[in-house]
């Protein structure tokens, strides 16, 4: 490690872990992240002399006798700091409730479009979830906010139900429970909503009602009657027919398939030609719209700095070219494998790891002192310490290299797009959850910081930091975190603006992590320590696709396929769902591309109705719809390990052709 700089004896702030500890040596290469500045000693003014200082002394000697004489100016003085204080901790108490609700809001508007087939406009506020909810249940709400509530013929509300439903069982039953509704509300209610009133008020105004129209028929309702359906076989029925449509005439969506890690080796050789004109013949079979090629750093650059080995992929996107296919490229600066299921290893280039051996602060540390040589630390994006160039320069000569060696495929439209590796996995994210050191699923995962933040797999009730009213929502938590999540933003701006020189023209693609354990959680735990700070009270996201939006750049966003019901996603607290409709939203709202990729490598039924329903939701009152798909595989297509039925299936659902029964 080079000694040979500036004297500064500071604390080191760990970018993975975050904590202050003391630098072994006085090295500002060993700053793996910028810090909070500390502050420093302010001077002493100079001392009046002479006769200034013999009116200052009989100034504050006046003062003095002023404040002694008189007692009412010592307590308006400790009356006014006190109230002062008090002000300021209201304020910041009114910021913290004013944040929960709209946390809470945003995701009970998602959960209505999303469920409830409510057309709740983008900027919908209470008064349009009111009125929807009006609506649903049978009300009518003119334009001026008069409510009332007219009840229709018997034989009709038969008719709307069973077509609701389209159960034939539950014809009978909802017919008669019409017909003794009808007999105990047949008069039309008025109930007009004072624009003064708070959402609170209204609130009120509609269960008092509710609740005395519900004790003057309590011994009559039809709800109680056994010729009526049982709610939970009403709903169930409700859902079983939320799929009776189909996809067809839908948005098209392109789909791209991510062709298996293996094909190049580590000397940068294509090592199955033939191999991949049977895989690329299957997938043409299937009539997928492009293919996507991770591009490694460490096996282009593997060797020497700026010594750029293409030949192996310029072998492969001929190839793909010959097919008439177009291609996605994956530019990946981070380590791949290293697992024991994983079967190919790509670290990052040699003559880093060999960097890594003298100056390990290249790299991320956990709270253990391990060293991470997954990615880069972004806190060397400014530090010339790799062979004179910082980290983001190192990325944007491997950018331009490729923009260079590929300009006919470019100048074609053969390459439609680039995504550019921003962190762990190809993910914008900190390595918090890395298998090889201990982690498993559904770990918090890990960063330094406070000393009460746990391990890897502890869970947030088990820590200070992260449980109910834990330490993350306190001054120096609020403080810590935002610093932390800062920081990943920063580091995804530098680069972006970078590629954004390198690929003028070229749409650019960032990976989000779909990190939605302990999404039920107050803290989300999971998600701060990946950089992601979206606790209940706190928008996580929408920094983040600001800084994307300012770049123009494409949010591909991981899609899990899963149920949030079953013993591990209870275990773990987990919401995929709401996850991704608050993301979705999120970068929607913001004007963002948004696209999708598949978590699992094949997916029953069930589970690519709810991708592509998730792709173009049907309820959207904006027609918002994924720009394309991803689909990654485990292994090629050749060695038979996919379900080429479903998957087939899945690719016309996205381009609209076929229908989205359940039923098959």
């Amino acid at each position: 490690m080079n000694t040979s700089t500036s004297n500064n004896q500071d604390l080191l702030l760990d970018p993975q872990t975050q904590i202050q500890t003391p630098l072994a040596q006085s090295d500002p290469y060993s700053h793996s992240q910028p810090h909070p500045v500390q502050p420093q000693p302010q001077s002493q003014p100079r001392r009046p002399r002479g006769f200034a200082a013999t009116a200052a002394a009989a100034a504050a000697a006046a003062a003095a006798a002023a404040t002694s004489t008189d007692p009412a100016n010592t307590v308006s003085a400790n009356v006014s700091g006190k109230g002062k204080r008090e002000r300021e901790k209201e304020k910041e108490r009114t910021k913290l409730r004013e944040r929960h609700r709209r946390a809470i809001t945003s995701r009970m508007l998602a959960g209505l479009r999303q469920y409830g087939n409510f057309p709740l406009p983008a900027r919908a506020d209470m008064n349009d979830v009111l009125a929807a909810l009006a609506r649903e249940a049978g009300w009518t709400v003119e334009a001026d906010g008069t409510t009332y509530r007219q009840s229709p013929p018997p034989s009709q509300m038969a008719s709307f139900a069973v077509r609701s439903v389209e159960s034939p069982v539950s014809s009978a039953s909802l017919k008669n429970c019409a017909v003794k509704s009808a007999a105990l509300d047949c008069q039309p209610s008025v109930l007009r909503i004072d624009e003064s009133l708070s959402p609170s008020s209204l609130d009120s105004v509609v269960m008092t009602e509710r609740e005395t129209r519900s004790e003057k028929f309590a011994s009559a309702s039809p709800i109680n009657s056994v010729d009526c359906l049982d709610a939970d076989q009403l709903i169930q029925d409700v859902r079983s027919g939320e799929h009776d449509g189909d996809f067809a005439g839908t948005s098209y969506v392109p789909v791209y398939a991510l062709l298996a890690t293996g094909f190049i080796n580590n000397f940068s050789q294509l090592v199955d030609p033939q191999g991949i004109r049977q895989e690329l013949s299957h997938m043409k079979s299937l009539d997928i719209d492009g293919v996507v090629v991770e591009c490694w750093w460490g096996i282009v650059e593997a060797w020497s700095p700026q010594k750029y080995v293409w030949s192996g992929y310029r072998e492969l996107f001929n190839i793909i070219r010959e097919f008439k296919l177009k291609l996605q490229v994956v530019l990946a600066f981070h380590e791949y494998g290293g697992s024991d299921a994983d079967q190919v290893l790509i670290s990052l280039p040699q003559w880093v790891l060999e960097i890594g051996k003298e100056n390990q602060d290249i790299f991320f540390t956990d709270r253990e002192g391990r060293r991470n040589t997954e990615y880069l630390s972004w806190g060397i994006d400014k530090e010339r310490v790799l062979k004179g160039r910082t980290g983001i320069e190192v990325y944007f000569d491997f950018m331009r290299s490729f923009r260079m060696e590929f300009d006919d495929l470019f100048a074609e439209g053969v390459i439609s797009a680039i995504e550019i590796g921003l962190g762990a996995s190809g993910e914008l994210k900190y390595p918090s959850f890395p298998e090889r050191m201990g982690w498993r699923y559904p770990g918090i995962g890990e960063f330094q910081g406070p000393d009460n933040t746990g391990q890897y797999n502890s869970r947030p009730h088990e820590t200070g930091f992260f449980c109910e009213r834990g330490d993350y929502d306190s001054y120096f938590g609020r403080f810590f975190l935002n610093w932390y999540a800062q920081t990943l933003i920063d580091h995804a701006d530098n680069v972006l603006s970078l590629a954004s020189l390198a690929f003028e023209d070229t749409k650019i693609i960032v990976n989000i992590p779909a990190v939605y354990w302990w999404y039920n959680t107050t803290s989300h735990a999971a998600e701060i320590t990946a950089g992601y700070y979206n606790p209940t009270n706190h928008d996580g996201y929408s920094p983040v696709f600001e800084v994307l939006k300012k770049h123009s750049v494409t949010m591909k966003f991981i899609c899990s396929g899963l149920h949030t019901s079953g013993n591990e996603n209870d275990e773990a607290l987990a919401d995929p769902e709401g996850l991704s409709w608050q993301v979705l939203n999120s970068a929607w709202d913001r004007g963002l591309t948004v696209a999708g990729v598949n978590a699992l490598s094949c997916y029953d039924r069930e589970g690519h109705i709810r991708v592509v329903e998730m792709a173009k939701p049907r309820n959207d009152p904006d027609h918002r719809h994924f720009s394309f798909f991803v689909y990654q595989q485990p292994s090629p297509l050749v060695r038979g390990t996919i379900c080429f039925s479903e998957l087939d299936y899945f690719i016309k659902c996205m381009h609209g052709r076929i229908s989205g029964d359940l039923v098959s």
